[in-house]
């Protein structure tokens, strides 16, 4: 018997997110709950915290509940071998305030108004779990019938909007303690009416009901809010007077959501997978948070679960369909930058940590702040007040990526046809790759992509199809390799595969050369085959080959393409096997 076969093993909390399960079912849990003491310790009134899906904000505000809230039954045993269970902050804070606790993940409807009648029942439920109000001689005639109306859901709009105004004025009353208010995924319903085309309805019920709660409320000891985005000020919290926001950017908080390096090592000890680490670290490590490094908890559980079967958890759960409709909008430029990004290079842009919404299909540069803050980008620097360096953070994100690519293609060409030209060039069948190439190219591009770079249009295309074939290839662009930059080459993953080099040139038809006649210089046009011999003379003279060579690569491919507008040609240079 192994070690792995000796170790007792927790049950995992897969798809759980509350803490009073987790910890009595007696499930593996990773120790968040210093967590308590800085929110509790915290200069801010109302803290924001963004993070990406499925991060365990859930989970720790669920956390928050339990501790903080003042009930009948005993909850200091949840908390029991916990890191909290011996900071000063227990007996000063522990089952001491009223709670507020509220979860918007789930609020995701297509019309304003199933998401108005969905809202109006959460506010329902959260009077129902205090309606030992109602038997309280503290309540006036008038907030009775105010509390009523909540419950038999008879309430209009902006009495619902004043709903966490009035409860948690009622329950400092009730209890003589402030109030916490606990706000999860406050942003989702934003989203779902971006999406819905009700964005203005929502944003402007979530601005009076969190404004009524929030805003110099008298009554509040502590509001804490999660979301994936820091919706602008602007639009959502102009009532309140400075929020503390915690983003992946901010070091506060940088370890409370995500598991660090160190909480890694000691979940795959204790599953007695230490021996995977670096599996893991591969697939599901790379985000920076505050400049700590943070793996994806919930991918992390997953493969744990699946007795370590590495593929793409966290991506399968995500709503990835705003995130498809901005990137795949986008023009060559994107689609190049995100060929730059899949081939491991980082991208310098601006990032605004407050997002307009409503802004983001009229403004390209919020894309990449909006994928920076949904998790499919990490800060690897910050280079001024406002540019970042920004790649893809792990394996796991780059398949998101690759799927994009691939959306875009879909859109526009047959799978069949781009699946024949790329089988084509993977054996060899330079013709038949020419042919299917041009087929595609007359497809998909527009003479106003051909505009200003040519040569970069063909190279972001080729390299976006290549994509398909990332599973067996490494693809690099624009490298050095012997005494120049190649376009575009593949390096199989196999030593004993077929590494492929692609040069590009563009053919100005009005182009002329020299040439030789009987001893004489003259002018003459430059014909495609003229171009296609210079292109492949320049793999050769630069050295392009040296890297699959150092590599160990014997068999390679070497492919000119020259294009004047729509029309290209494709000629192979000796092929090379050492």
């Amino acid at each position: 018997m192994n070690d792995r076969q000796k170790t007792v093993k927790k049950k995992l909390p897969v798809g759980s997110s509350d803490f009073r399960k987790l910890r009595e079912g007696g499930y593996h849990y990773v120790d968040k709950s210093l967590f308590i003491r800085d929110i509790a310790e915290a200069s801010a009134e109302v803290i924001l915290l963004p993070r990406p899906r499925r991060f365990g904000k859930t989970l720790n505000l669920s956390m928050l509940r339990y501790f903080f809230e003042k009930s009948d039954d005993d909850r200091s045993g949840l908390f029991g071998k916990l890191a909290i269970r011996d900071d000063e902050c227990f007996e000063a804070h522990q089952g001491k305030y009223p709670v507020i606790w509220m979860t918007f993940k789930d609020l995701k409807e297509p019309s304003w108004e199933y998401m108005y009648r969905r809202m109006t029942n959460l506010i329902r439920d959260e009077f129902l779990r205090h309606d030992a109000l109602l038997g309280s001689a503290l309540l006036r005639g008038s907030e009775k019938r105010y509390f009523e109306s909540v419950l038999e859901q008879k309430a209009e709009l902006p009495d619902y909007g004043d709903a966490l105004r009035y409860l948690s004025d009622y329950l400092r009353r009730y209890h003589g303690e402030k109030v916490i208010i606990l706000i999860d995924e406050y942003d989702t319903p934003l989203h779902a009416g971006y999406a819905g085309g009700y964005y203005e309805d929502v944003i402007s019920f979530i601005r009076n009901f969190l404004s009524g709660g929030l805003k110099d409320n008298e009554h509040l000891f502590r509001g804490v809010l999660t979301g994936i985005l820091r919706v602008a000020k602007e639009s959502v919290f102009s009532g309140l007077n400075n929020p503390g926001v915690y983003t992946v950017l901010s070091r506060k908080f940088s370890d409370a959501f995500g598991f660090t390096v160190p909480e890694v090592r000691q979940f795959l000890e204790e599953r007695g997978m230490g021996d995977r680490y670096e599996d893991v670290s591969h697939w599901y490590n790379g985000y920076l948070f505050g400049g700590r490094v943070i793996f994806n908890p919930w991918s992390v559980i997953n493969y744990a679960d699946n007795e370590g079967e590495a593929k793409p958890y966290w991506i399968n759960t995500a709503d990835t369909g705003m995130i498809d409709r901005l990137a795949t909008r986008g023009g060559k430029e994107l689609r190049e930058e995100i060929g730059q990004l899949l081939e491991g290079l980082k991208l310098t842009k601006p990032v605004y940590e407050s997002i307009v919404m409503r802004d983001m299909e009229a403004r390209d540069d919020i894309l990449w702040s909006f994928l920076l803050f949904s998790g499919y980008l990490k800060p690897v620097e910050q280079l001024d007040d406002e540019n970042f360096a920004l790649e893809i953070p792990n394996n796991e994100v780059r398949i998101i990526y690759r799927q994009m690519i691939r959306n875009w293609f879909a859109e526009k060409t047959e799978s069949n046809q781009l699946e024949e030209m790329l089988r084509a060039l993977e054996t060899g069948d330079v013709k038949l790759f020419e042919r299917m190439l041009r087929l595609i190219v007359m497809r998909i591009m527009s003479y106003h992509d051909l505009a200003g770079e040519p040569e970069k249009v063909y190279h972001a295309l080729v390299l976006g199809m290549l994509v398909w074939m990332s599973g067996k290839y490494e693809m690099r662009s624009n490298r050095e390799s012997g005494y120049g930059r190649y376009d575009l080459m593949l390096k199989p993953d196999d030593p004993e595969g077929q590494g492929i080099i692609i040069e590009f040139k563009r053919l100005d038809e009005d182009e002329e050369q020299d040439a030789d006649e009987d001893g004489k210089r003259k002018k003459k046009k430059k014909t495609p085959q003229d171009a296609l011999k210079e292109a492949l003379k320049q793999i050769e003279d630069r050295g392009y080959a040296a890297e699959l060579e150092a590599a160990g690569i014997r068999k390679i491919l070497k492919l000119a393409v020259v294009f004047s507008g729509k029309k290209l040609w494709v000629k192979q240079g000796g092929q090379q096997q050492a």
